[in-house]
């Protein structure tokens, strides 16, 4: 199986209270792609410009990422500056330079509208449904947004979430999605929508997964050191994604249960540190070391 990205791909500068970066590699599809490799081959769909430096380009491609679908387009690539309070749970945006991806408008090849498993990232409604429209018959497809969307572009998100299979927001953005206070109606009333599995991100809490028949919350692993958790919600995405791609019923509860597990561990190593430095670091046996080490942090039978 394979699955297809349709993001951003960007420079980060960020500033924490333990540390800050300049100009470092970021975006959605860039943090997405390099988690999911690790399941199954990823595609990205984005730009940037031609100022990208080509040293992100090799990390990408060393990690087996499948660039075909990376425009560069002349001018300047997307950045974004940011800065954390010290909680890491409270951000100040400084700066917002679309640059190329303003006129992004995404052109899928044929592989990738071939691909069974599709992330549409944090891009405006109107090119998530453009691209759904170019992708024939994708086995599962998981949509991205944000407050942004939610408040200036209402119809175009609606139409977008009937079409998706599983949301993915945080409960910020979940309360503000569905006006309701309490998660699990807003993820009940997400549900009703269209899609059938809502995933409610928590932050440093783990996550709430609903899906129509069931309903999980999956913990965070445990860490002393966290630097920086910009990436970390698409890191989860391209955990939860590609495991379920890589998994031969992704329908199934059970693996449901296990993506929403090995996306927060794939974003554990996000967090570690600024940019894609500890993620793009990351072994197949580091990970299954976090998964096995979640199951037994949280197991419940051995209290009773």
């Amino acid at each position: 199986m394979s699955v297809t990205v349709v993001g951003s791909v960007a420079l980060d500068s960020v500033r924490t209270p333990f540390g800050e970066a300049t100009e470092a590699l970021g975006g959605s599809a860039a943090y997405f792609a390099v988690a999911a490799r690790h399941f199954v081959p990823v595609s990205i769909v984005a730009v940037v410009g031609e100022d990208f430096p080509e040293e992100h380009v090799q990390l990408l491609r060393d990690r087996g990422v499948d660039l075909s679908g990376l425009e560069t387009a002349r001018g300047r690539t997307f950045r974004w500056a940011g800065e954390y309070g010290y909680d890491l749970n409270t951000r100040e945006t400084l700066r917002t330079e679309l640059n190329v991806f303003a006129d992004f408008k995404p052109k899928l090849g044929e592989a990738h509208r071939a691909a069974r498993f599709l992330f549409l990232a944090n891009i405006h409604p109107e090119l998530q449904h453009d691209v759904l429209e170019q992708v024939p018959k994708p086995e599962m497809v998981l949509l991205d947004t944000m407050n942004y969307w939610i408040e200036r572009a209402p119809k175009e998100l609606d139409k977008v979430l009937r079409r998706a299979d599983v949301v993915l927001v945080n409960d910020e953005e979940a309360r503000q999605l569905t006006k309701e206070s309490n998660l699990l109606k807003a993820a009940r009333k997400i549900l009703a929508s269209g899609p059938s599995i809502a995933v409610i991100k928590k932050g440093e809490h783990g996550c709430l997964v609903h899906g129509r028949d069931f309903l999980f919350a999956a913990p965070v692993f445990p860490l002393e050191d966290i630097v920086d958790p910009t990436g970390a919600g698409d890191t989860f995405a391209g955990g939860f994604l590609g495991y379920l791609a890589a998994s031969e019923d992704p329908w199934d509860e059970k693996e449901i249960r296990r993506a929403a597990v090995y996306g927060t561990v794939l974003a554990s190593f996000t967090v570690e540190s600024f940019s894609l430095r500890r993620l793009s670091l990351a072994t197949r046996e580091e990970i299954d070391h976090r998964f096995r080490e979640i199951r037994r942090i949280a197991e419940v039978e051995a209290a009773l």
